[in-house]
């Protein structure tokens, strides 16, 4: 394939070739002026499914689709979202886990028909068995964020968003890796919306390479971490980011575990830490950030367990 790059014209390339591949996302009223987009409700229960299957449709219209498959290490959101995009495609998916990976995702990824792997205790193990496996077997190696493929199939959310919410003046959405960031301000910018882009306080990738004014490597220590534990933000969400229409917000975790049990409790919308650290930034805002908002609800990979009261 020829070398990519993420704009809007990406955007909308990936809109038709995701089209009937993927569930349009509803958008819920939630509060005065503030909708919800419930993308929890996706493919695989993330927005991941969006870059996923862009990014194979892709290769299959280019004919570089491998009769090898495509290959990935990620236990989380990026893993299930490749795998089922591998599935629809009727090609074989690998993916590399950590040996200690939680026993549920290993069964949720061969649920897709995908073939796991487990190597050594660490991702980055994982990673290094990955990629010595698309050097040996001639198979695509994707990645959970960090390519303008699986960017701007994310960002084909806020067209969506918009034709649910005509006017829309901002929208919030929670940063990692920067992917779905990256998508989505990209289509924002196009349209003149804002975007609010909210990271936990010890989760801060792309605030800190706001602040660099480069990708830097950050340390991760969040109850959201385990979707946006991201170490470092990819290029092209900083440079999205570095555009007028986007602000960098930091919330606590405090802040987010207490916006997951609001959604829960006032919702009935049970979503991953990810999501609510979205809902966290909007609740904490000191100043109205638009006549019509939409928060992503990013995903709903999630135990909840730790919402319901015992006994009640």
């Amino acid at each position: 394939m020829h070398q990519q790059q993420l704009d809007y014209a990406a955007v909308r390339a990936a809109a038709d070739r995701i089209a009937g591949g993927i569930r349009p996302v509803a958008v819920a009223p939630a509060a005065d002026g503030v909708w919800y987009a419930l993308e929890h409700l996706q493919h695989t229960g993330s927005f991941k499914a969006r870059g996923a299957r862009n990014f194979l449709a892709a290769h299959h219209r280019a004919g570089t689709l491998p009769a090898a498959g495509v290959t990935i290490a990620s236990g989380g959101n990026a893993g299930l979202a490749c795998a089922w995009a591998a599935r629809a495609q009727a090609v074989p998916a690998t993916v590399f886990l950590p040996a200690n990976a939680p026993r549920v995702k290993v069964e949720r990824l061969r649920g897709y028909g995908a073939e796991v792997r487990l190597v050594g205790d660490r991702y980055a193990q994982a990673l290094e068995a990955c990629r010595e496996f698309a050097a040996e077997s001639g198979a695509l190696s994707s990645h959970a964020y960090d390519h303008p493929l699986i960017a701007a199939g994310a960002g084909t959310l806020l067209d969506e968003i918009r034709t649910a919410l005509p006017g829309l003046d901002t929208v919030v959405v929670a940063v990692g890796g920067g992917g779905l960031f990256a998508g989505v301000a990209t289509a924002a910018r196009e349209h003149g919306v804002r975007v609010i882009a909210a990271e936990p306080e010890n989760c801060r990738a792309l605030n800190a390479a706001l602040a660099a004014g480069r990708p830097m490597d950050v340390e991760v220590d969040s109850v959201a971490a385990d979707s946006l534990g991201a170490t470092r933000v990819s290029a092209d969400a900083l440079a999205a980011a570095r555009h007028g229409n986007v602000r960098s917000v930091l919330v606590p975790d405090a802040a987010i575990t207490a916006a997951r049990r609001f959604l829960w409790e006032e919702h009935r919308l049970v979503v991953e830490a990810a999501a609510a650290t979205a809902v966290a930034a909007l609740r904490g805002a000191t100043e109205p950030p638009g006549e019509r908002v939409a928060v992503i609800l990013c995903g709903a990979n999630t135990d909840p367990g730790d919402l319901v009261t015992p006994g009640a």
